[in-house]
């Protein structure tokens, strides 16, 4: 242990597409209203891409503005981890065509399927990389266009999901900064709560299954948020107390921003201050992977991290997943 590298967070950037789908657009489709979406989630708007685009298209810009901010080229990244949940095609990655696209030519790449967690995993595996010495940077991405797998029926899932996401440039850093540990986890009993049924091996696409919408998204709400609101508590309490630390010493909690009364329950019950977890749900939406890259870069613009804070990143979703990690802030 005592010759791993420190690894931190050296560039980022993020992009959502201009569409912008309003409550008051979304109650011309469903029956809903800007009250009823606001007083249960908080969303006020949501980006959405145009009908030519993917999420390759909007990973890779986010990936572009990260690596300008880490001074970097595209053919000098060595490793691409991209996180989803709404590829390109099932085959081949989109991964790849985002290093097409960006032109990152001496890059491997792989995509990361963990649900709305997706971006905490993908940091822990990009982490442990760079600090075995085994790449000396990676590019992790996080990037989710949903809009295009909504049931726009159902006015309970329909109102809750944009596109957009960021990048994430991870290099050896100074000692006594960059990621301090992870932990990650899940629960395959409560696959169901969160899936799109349709398309894979287990249900693959037929009329019928189109038919019946099975390739669009399907979610248990109830269910989602007894699982959310205690094993985000659980998750921050473990991974501070891991590292050697207190909830006091942590500067800000920047978690996956699904609903704002998660983070308003969590924030009580962890007697931590509402204002020290970072939310941009108002504007996005949830954006599934996309999420925690778009609040950290949202933070850093509004001047909410500098260099040496202690950061916490929280996230859980489909899967059932859930991941949170520590780090001291290196830029």
């Amino acid at each position: 242990m005592a010759n791993l590298r420190p690894v931190g967070i050296v560039g980022m950037g993020s992009y959502v597409p201009p569409g912008l789908l309003t409550n008051e657009d979304l109650a011309k489709i469903v029956e809903t209203s800007d009250e009823w979406i606001v007083s249960r989630t908080g969303i006020k708007t949501r980006h959405r891409v145009s009908d030519d685009m993917a999420t390759s298209d909007v990973a890779v810009e986010g990936a572009r503005r990260a690596l300008d901010n880490a001074g970097m080229k595209p053919e000098e990244v060595q490793l691409i981890i991209n996180s989803l949940v709404s590829p390109d095609m099932v085959m081949p990655s989109t991964a790849c065509f985002i290093q097409e696209k960006l032109g990152a030519k001496n890059a491997g790449a792989f995509d990361l399927f963990a649900g709305c967690t997706g971006f905490v995993y993908s940091l822990s595996v990009a982490t442990q990389l760079v600090a075995t010495g085994a790449y000396d940077n990676v590019l992790v991405i996080g990037a989710d266009v949903l809009t295009k797998l909504l049931d726009w029926k159902d006015r309970n899932t329909c109102v809750l999901f944009g596109d957009g996401g960021g990048a994430a440039v991870l290099k050896p850093v100074e000692e006594g900064y960059g990621f301090i540990t992870h932990i990650l986890g899940a629960d395959g009993g409560g696959a169901t709560f969160i899936e799109m049924p349709g398309g894979g091996t287990r249900n693959p696409a037929t009329h019928e299954t189109v038919d019946k919408g099975m390739h669009l998204i399907k979610m248990n709400g109830k269910e989602v948020f007894k699982f959310a609101v205690p094993i985000m508590e659980t998750m921050i309490r473990e991974v501070v107390k891991k590292a050697g630390f207190s909830l006091e010493d942590v500067d800000l909690i920047v978690p996956h921003q699904a609903n704002n009364r998660i983070l308003d329950s969590a924030a009580k019950r962890l007697n931590f201050p509402r204002e020290k977890i970072y939310s941009n749900l108002e504007r996005y939406g949830n954006t599934s992977a996309g999420t925690i890259p778009l609040a950290l870069v949202d933070a850093l613009n509004e001047g909410r991290i500098k260099k040496g804070d202690l950061i916490v990143l929280v996230g859980f979703g489909a899967g059932l997943t859930w991941g949170a990690t520590i780090l001291r802030w290196a830029y």
